[in-house]
This record gives structure tokens, C-alpha cells and sequence, in this order.
């Protein structure tokens, strides 16, 4: 599954010929920003939302655009073309450019780095992950406060899904001070709680802003399901009928077991393999 060719910085070069500078501010800073699509049936999936979200990463850290609009979306899908994908993942990241060490950034402002790649994956093996449901691990959330832009500062994101393979998990579940879960470690995270009602936490610095979220809430809006961007605490969440996590590559996958708690209704929860349908529908039919 290693990719064929990467695009870096307005070139196509080998996979393994492919290298930015040892004064990139993302290698020496994670002064950098990117973006993952699922690529399905040869589609970049939530391509317009997933480009608007680079735009306002780039915008946040006050990063100039490397190229315009056309010419990336022309870059991407000759990327996803050259390298023969059907079903997998298109990576993107956008780096302030190489300059002399220093935390400010550079005056006169650098060249951003542009490096992108796609590669296939097993959909076969998510779709059985989503059919038996994973398990969650929860953990303090010691990540920045801006977790809103989509940046490559991942150490905190690191420890948590260690911590969680550790604990024999798939994902982890981040608590913040207060109790409350506030995302997984490269998710978003949902419940039906007991009364019936589809939760997830409110839009805000606290959590990235999932593509797939925006895209489930649409499909969402359109169903019967009663809904609200309310937070859950942990134990609300062992307590919940069913739980999930939604993002780029495993779309909407149930959630049966948090710290050890199996959830007690019927596992993997009708909705959430409901509303994992009802996703790949939209994208499918965009």
C-alpha cells in the first residue's frame, strides 16, 4: 500500500525520492496544517468542505495559500490518479515554508510547502470493523487550546491513541476539566443517550470541526431522530443506548465498549449503522 508517487512542491516525484527541507518549519515546528479524504469509488469524498477547512487552518495560522483553488483541485485528483487509488486516502499538508530556525515567523515571509499523497486502504476491513463496533478508551485532553484548526501539533492526539492500544482500544476518547468528552484522538464522538436523544458536543475551539460531522448533520436533519449538540460525560456515555465516532476514514463506526463498559442495548446500535448508510448514500450520490 505504499503510494507510487508524491507531490512536493510542484513536482511528481517516487514515494521514495520525495523530501522537504531540514528547516521546514513543520518538521522543526509543526508550524504546519493539513487534511485527509477518503477517496471512494476514485472520488475525493466532502472535497469542498475538506478544501474550505484548509482554507480557514490557513487563514487561522496566517499561512499563505500554495496554490490557487483550480490548480490544487487539479494536483489532487492527478495525485489520486497517478498512484492507481479506487478506495483509499488522500493526505495534504501545508507547511509555512523553510527558513533559518527561529519561533517567529520569517520576514520576508517563505514559500509554503506543499506535500500531498494518496494511498489505498482495505474498505473491506472498516466496514467489518463498523459491523462488530470498536472499543473506546477515555484519557485527559492535555492537547492546545485551538484544536479547531486542523494543524500537524499531534503529540497530544500521539499519547492518547497509545494510551488507548494500550488499554486494548481502537480510539481514544478525550475528557476535558470538567468531565465532559470533548472528541476522540482523530474522531468525533456521538451517543444516543438514554431518552433516545443523538448527542455531540457543540462546534467550538475544543474540537475540530469533522467533515463527516457536517455532512452527518445534514443527513440527520433530514431523518426523524431527535438531536442536540449537547456534551456527555463518560459515564453518561457507558450508560447510553449506543455510541460512535464519525470521521474521513471510518465515516460513522459504533461504538460497544468504553473503559471496559460494554454498552447494554443491542450492539452495534441500529443507529448509528443506520445513519453509516444513510452517509455513504449522500456522499455517493453528490
Amino acid at each position: 500500500m505504499i503510494p507510487r508517487c508524491v507531490y512536493v512542491n510542484g513536482r511528481y516525484v517516487h514515494y521514495g525520492a520525495a523530501r522537504v527541507h531540514v528547516e521546514d518549519r513543520g518538521f522543526q515546528f509543526g508550524d504546519a496544517v493539513y487534511e485527509v479524504c477518503a477517496i471512494r469509488a476514485g472520488r475525493l469524498l466532502d472535497l469542498d468542505a475538506h478544501l474550505a477547512r484548509l482554507d480557514r487552518s490557513l487563514a487561522a495560522l496566517r499561512i499563505a495559500p500554495p496554490l490557487g483553488p483550480q490548480p490544487l483541485r487539479h494536483v489532487l485528483r492527478e495525485v489520486v490518479q497517478r498512484n492507481l487509488v479506487r478506495d483509499g486516502l488522500l493526505y495534504l499538508q501545508v507547511s509555512r515554508g523553510v527558513a533559518e530556525r527561529e519561533h517567529a515567523f520569517p520576514d520576508p515571509a517563505v514559500s509554503p510547502t506543499l506535500v500531498i499523497f494518496a494511498r489505498p486502504m482495505n474498505m473491506e476491513h472498516l466496514d467489518a470493523r463498523a459491523a462488530t463496533g470498536i472499543s473506546v478508551h477515555t484519557s485527559p485532553d492535555i492537547r492546545w487550546a485551538r484544536r479547531d484548526i486542523k494543524t500537524t501539533g499531534l503529540l497530544g492526539n500521539v499519547l492518547g491513541k497509545q494510551s488507548a492500544r494500550e488499554a486494548g482500544a481502537s480510539e481514544v476518547w478525550f475528557v476535558d476539566g470538567q468531565g465532559y468528552v470533548t472528541e476522540g484522538g482523530s474522531t468525533n464522538a456521538w451517543i444516543v443517550d438514554r431518552r433516545g436523544v443523538l448527542r455531540t458536543r457543540e462546534l467550538s475551539q475544543d474540537i475540530l470541526p469533522g467533515i463527516t460531522r457536517e455532512t452527518l448533520l445534514s443527513v440527520i436533519h433530514d431523518s426523524s431522530l431527535e438531536f442536540a449538540e449537547v456534551p456527555f460525560t463518560v459515564r453518561e456515555a457507558q450508560e447510553a443506548q449506543e455510541a460512535f465516532n464519525t470521521s474521513a476514514l471510518s465515516f460513522v463506526t459504533p461504538v460497544t465498549t468504553i473503559d471496559g463498559v460494554r454498552l447494554k442495548g443491542p450492539q452495534p446500535g441500529l443507529v448509528a449503522m443506520g445513519l453509516r448508510q444513510s452517509y455513504l448514500n449522500r456522499v455517493d450520490s453528490v
